[in-house]
């Protein structure tokens, strides 16, 4: 078939003008390869597999968060449901399209949950399972597992001391060994399974377990009493419920390999 000279510039000029758009949109993700690992409440007898998975290498932004409740109006801070996002829900915006004077680069807090969910979900995408994102966050730089090494450790308790980081950019921490960013010294970040482990009492199986929690923070059963950082990251689950939001608390998207 001939395409005439008018057609041929129409179809270039197309080509320039909406593929870079479309790439702009597509969010770049990691590929990590998966393997096993001992979580902090596990058995070393019997290592958890994690499969081969995508992850974003960014948390979403404030500017990314903005897009997603313009075409989303049921996620606006005036319009979401109160089963779904308590009442500091975006209560740092301006309004419900406008971040105001927030750095559009910092990574959105102030989501539930369910916000989070529904997000990844719009973009064909989901959250990390906890197994998921414990395996990427404990590599460094250089190592796939740093959690017995020093400087590992030190750096994360650190960043639990220092404020306001969620004001930073995305991409402000360290990139580790998976080509990652920010698993560590930004914002906590929602998993998908948050009821995933509990530590109640003696045992993970106690009948008076509310099923809607994160997970338990006690240190009975754990398998390292010095790993500090996870202690106080399960900890911090353990407060949270699905439609809790909190200043410093983000999210990013993963997505089968």
């Amino acid at each position: 078939m001939k395409i005439n000279k008018t057609w041929h510039l129409l179809l270039l000029s197309l080509a320039l003008t909406v593929v870079p758009n479309l790439h702009a949109q597509v969010k770049e993700m990691a590929e990590v390869k998966g393997g096993t690992y001992i979580p902090l409440y596990g058995s070393e007898d019997e290592p958890v597999v994690v499969d081969p998975f995508l992850m974003d290498i960014y948390p979403v932004t404030n500017a990314e968060y903005l897009e997603f409740v313009k075409e989303n109006p049921q996620w606006q801070q005036s319009k979401v449901k109160k089963l779904f996002a308590d009442d500091a829900y975006l209560n740092t915006w301006k309004g419900d399209t406008d971040f105001g004077d927030l750095n559009p680069n910092a990574p959105i807090t102030n989501v539930s949950w369910f916000a989070a969910k529904n997000y990844c979900e719009s973009q064909d995408k989901r959250l990390a399972t906890m197994d998921e994102w414990e395996f990427a966050a404990m590599a460094n730089e250089e190592f796939p597992d740093a959690r017995q090494i020093e400087s590992y450790n030190k750096y994360i308790l650190k960043w639990y001391e220092t404020p306001k980081t969620y004001n930073n950019s995305v991409g402000s921490t360290y990139k580790n060994y998976w080509g990652i960013y920010d698993l560590q010294g930004l914002i906590w970040e929602w998993t998908s399974d948050f009821n995933s482990v509990f530590m109640s009492g003696e045992s993970r199986k106690d009948s008076d377990i509310d099923s809607s929690m994160f997970c338990g923070a006690a240190a009975i059963g754990a398998t390292d009493l010095k790993d500090y950082a996870s202690f106080m990251r399960y900890a911090f689950r353990g407060s949270l419920k699905a439609r809790f939001t909190g200043r410093n608390l983000g999210f990013r998207c993963a997505k089968d390999y």
